[in-house]
């Protein structure tokens, strides 16, 4: 059942859900905006799996069943500590009729609204996850060390499989692109990926060669030593802001943060 939602406001927009009786969505601790009365609210270090975390009737009962199931839980928060991701999410459920919760990113920006149809999964950056109906697994998908470190997402992206509707945020306006109609790849500042389809091959290089004009680049380009690639036919949703431009704009605007003619690699901090 797809899920019920609209997408309001502009610079920083809002997602407004409204829930079937006994229809659940889920999301990250801290997106959680507002709720009707009759929509609960629990909780839980567990995904959505295995009927939202907890043991389903009839499978898996005994000792053994609630051993695996707590070393289920323990991996998943494991992952997502080794993420950065919050520990928690919060579960919401409408009882005895139509209900609606409101949920809102962390910075202003636009939302979008994913419908998985079970055939392809897709790959999101960090934090960039709001909410979605139980149907949709969350994942953590490890990008490897040389592109997590030198990509912008911090070794990790989230996953999302299944069926159903996931909302994600990002910073700024988004657009969305596909490779193959560019030759079949592009390449992006690392910190503007937001999401894309499995089936696209994200990857990271360096920006240009160790040369005058690739040091050139990296340093007075504002675009540091390597840039994201993307290659392949999928969906590709890219941010206009990074969180990076952000916090060096509000730096700069309280006086913390002294930038010379050649950015953020040498810039200097007073105090």
């Amino acid at each position: 059942m797809t899920l019920q939602q609209e997408i309001v406001g502009n610079a920083m927009q809002m997602a407004v859900v409204n829930l079937y009786p006994g229809q659940t969505v889920y999301c990250e601790a801290g997106k959680f905006l507002f709720k009707t009365s009759n929509v609960t609210m629990e909780t839980r270090l567990s995904g959505p799996s295995d009927n939202g975390g907890r043991p389903a009737n009839g499978s898996g009962g005994g000792m053994g069943g609630m051993l695996r199931q707590a070393m289920g839980t323990a991996m998943q928060v494991g992952q997502r500590m080794l993420a950065g991701e919050s520990l928690a999410f919060q579960y919401f459920t409408a009882q005895g009729g139509e209900g609606t919760v409101g949920f809102a990113g962390v910075l202003p920006g636009e939302m979008r609204a994913l419908e998985l149809d079970g055939t392809r999964a897709w790959f999101a950056e960090k934090d960039a996850f709001v909410a979605a109906e139980s149907s949709v697994e969350f994942g953590i998908a490890f990008s490897g060390g040389r592109t997590g470190m030198s990509g912008g997402e911090g070794f990790v992206l989230e996953k999302f499989t299944g069926r159903g509707t996931v909302i994600i945020a990002g910073a700024g306006n988004f657009i969305d692109l596909n490779p193959a109609d560019f030759g079949g790849r592009i390449e992006v500042d690392t910190g503007c990926v937001v999401a894309f389809e499995e089936g696209i091959q994200y990857g990271v290089q360096r920006v240009g060669g160790l040369n005058r004009q690739g040091i050139m680049n990296a340093v007075f380009g504002g675009e540091g030593l390597s840039l994201a690639t993307l290659e392949g036919d999928g969906r590709v949703i890219l941010q206009s802001l990074t969180i990076e431009g952000l916090a060096n704009a509000l730096k700069k605007a309280q006086g913390g943060d002294k930038q010379g003619p050649t950015g953020g690699l040498f810039s200097t901090h007073s105090g």
